[in-house]
């Protein structure tokens, strides 16, 4: 691992999309292209879209009559050819891609670089499992989940990709080094939301001196499901610089590569780690 004090990432400016994405492919879409257009507009080099960004079906089995083989299909086209229409970066949130196991998908985060080539996949390690004896989920009846940790170059930094549930687990952010910007699409329940969602957040950009970018799904959907919404933006000191409580939208801020140097520079705190997680087998 390099000096942790340095930084090579530079200053740019991002947005993050909010949605209240509904049963219909088309719709979600359509609202989607309005709202990267937006950040577009504002100067957003980079912007992420939401968990199921794409459809919120009725049922958790809905996604499966959509899903796509990697490279090819409608979503996966709307998502190149908006990329390269407005010559940004666009992290696509997640989609249902093809998965070895029959009846289940991948639950995917592509990214799309400003020519709207493919540059890289996540597909969702860990899998949520809630039942408060009110709201029950269980994302592994549907969903196969991944195995790798996904980091990705861009001219601004290094990128790491992390899906909703997985902000739980702090050991998959340390197990790829020098990431400047986390990124987190995600459909947070109201629920869980209310009590965790901003301290995960602010925690994961604190313990690893990083910016924090989070899109999340953002009030009441046709099947009746509540997210949380509460987008966000999260300096390497873990100051929130910009947050969209509820309801369709976009936030938007810029990353300053300054701040990050301030911050690891003035307390250098990952070249100061002395445990390290265990290797391998």
């Amino acid at each position: 691992m390099k000096n942790n004090t340095e930084v090579s990432m530079k200053s740019v400016q991002v947005g993050a999309i909010q949605m209240i994405s509904g049963p219909v492919v088309t719709d979600n879409l359509q609202r989607a292209k309005l709202l990267i257009a937006k950040a577009s507009e504002a100067g957003a080099q980079l912007v992420l879209l939401p968990e199921y960004f794409a459809m919120m079906g009725q049922t958790d089995q809905d996604k499966l009559a959509i899903q796509e083989t990697f490279g090819a299909g409608p979503i996966q086209d709307f998502l190149a050819s908006t990329a390269r229409e407005h010559g940004i970066y666009l992290v696509a949130g997640t989609m249902a891609l093809r998965s070895e196991q029959a009846a289940k998908v991948k639950n995917s985060c592509l990214v799309f670089d400003p020519l709207g080539q493919c540059i890289a996949r996540y597909d969702k390690i860990h899998l949520f499992g809630f039942d408060s004896g009110i709201e029950q989920f269980c994302e592994s009846n549907t969903i196969s989940a991944g195995d790798a940790v996904v980091a990705f170059d861009t001219p601004f930094g290094r990128v790491g990709l992390a899906v909703c549930y997985d902000l739980r687990f702090p050991e998959l952010f340390r197990q790829v080094s020098d990431v400047d910007i986390w990124l987190l699409p995600a459909a947070f329940t109201a629920t869980t939301g209310r009590a965790h969602w901003e301290v995960l957040l602010r925690a994961r950009a604190i313990e690893n001196q990083c910016f924090v970018i989070a899109a999340d799904q953002g009030g009441e959907h046709p099947n009746g499901r509540v997210t949380y919404g509460h987008s966000m933006i999260i300096d390497p000191w873990g100051q929130v610089l910009n947050c969209l409580p509820s309801g369709e939208g976009l936030v938007l801020g810029e990353l300053k590569a300054s701040q990050m140097q301030r911050v690891r520079s003035s307390l250098p705190a990952l070249s100061h780690r002395v445990l390290s997680l265990p290797a391998s087998d």
